[in-house]
């Protein structure tokens, strides 16, 4: 059974390094055998993919793009915390946010991103329940936020 770094590596995506935290918090922590992310933003090599509002400066395409970023970011945090992937039982629940025009109602879409990657990455074990919000603004101008809460197996 391939692991989950092999799975990303089928479709040419690898698990990047920890994003640093932009604030007063840390990346994820442990509690029980969960971890809980803080928010996760599409940053990429220390760069956001994009910033604005879906539906205005950004596309729905950009943004299910920066939601993907955000869900590897997503599994960089865990895999710091757990050292390795393949100890995830469960991603239990996801959380994404949409910095979205008025007018823009197709969050759900953009966290699709996420989702896909999720199950990509973790087959049954990565599909999850899930929020997907339309907010006014997130930090740095970003288009979308990510979080989630993942049930490990003791190490």
């Amino acid at each position: 059974m391939p692991t989950p770094e092999e799975r990303l590596a089928e479709v040419g995506l690898t698990v990047p390094d920890v994003a640093a935290p932009v604030a007063a918090y840390v990346p994820s922590m442990v509690s029980g055998d969960h971890v809980f992310t803080s928010g996760q933003l599409p940053l990429r090599s220390g760069e956001l993919m994009a910033t604005g509002k879906v539906g205005a400066e950004v596309s729905p395409e950009e943004a299910f793009a920066c939601a993907q970023q955000c869900a590897l970011n997503v599994i960089a945090a865990v895999k710091a915390q757990v050292g390795d992937l393949s100890r995830v039982r469960r991603v239990v629940k996801v959380v994404g946010f949409v910095a979205s025009s008025p007018d823009f109602t197709g969050q759900p879409a953009v966290v699709n991103g996420a989702s896909e990657l999720f199950a990509t990455a973790f087959g049954d074990a990565g599909v999850h329940a899930r929020s997907a919000v339309g907010v006014a603004v997130l930090p740095l101008d970003a288009p979308v936020e990510v979080e989630a809460i993942v049930e490990v197996a003791p190490a």
